[in-house]
């Protein structure tokens, strides 16, 4: 009997298969990359958000996108896309931020037309406006910046 850990059918490769999986350029792993990234900026948005929330909920979010857009952005150029060599720091900021704003905007007409239309909607029906309004913008800023920015 050996020393080494034997392994079944070649079980051993499973966590470097996986990891080259996810550190390829399909846009499979690509997609894997934007979501991880998009909720890490996320947690930055909440953190900040938290941090100047006594300075009023406009300012707070205001600051809470722009530091979760900056930071996506950097990492989608480093991480997602494998930019680095290709695009640079202020060229993805500015593509890429653009792209953020269009989507703040659908998502700020979204919610403004649920008040319109529904004036008396839940909290719940808005959020699901909100998201299901992100989630599709979300899907067409990866598309974007896989094609166009990076």
């Amino acid at each position: 009997m050996s020393s080494s850990v034997e392994t079944r059918s070649g079980t051993d490769t499973c966590g470097p298969r996986i990891k080259a999986r996810f550190l390829g350029e399909s846009a499979t792993a690509q997609f894997a990359r934007f979501v991880f990234v998009g909720a890490s900026s996320n947690i930055l948005y909440a953190g900040v958000f938290i941090a100047l929330a006594a300075a009023g909920s406009f300012t707070a979010n205001i600051a809470g996108i722009a530091a979760s857009t900056v930071l996506a952005n950097e990492l989608h150029r480093r991480h997602t896309f494998h930019a680095v060599d290709r695009v640079g720091w202020l060229q993805a900021q500015w593509e890429a931020g653009g792209l953020a704003l269009v989507g703040l905007a659908l998502g700020t007409a979204a919610l403004a037309a649920v008040h319109v239309l529904f004036p008396g909607a839940s909290s719940f029906v808005q959020i699901l406006a909100v998201i299901g309004v992100s989630a599709a913008t979300g899907a067409l800023r990866f598309v974007a910046l896989r094609g166009w920015v990076f």
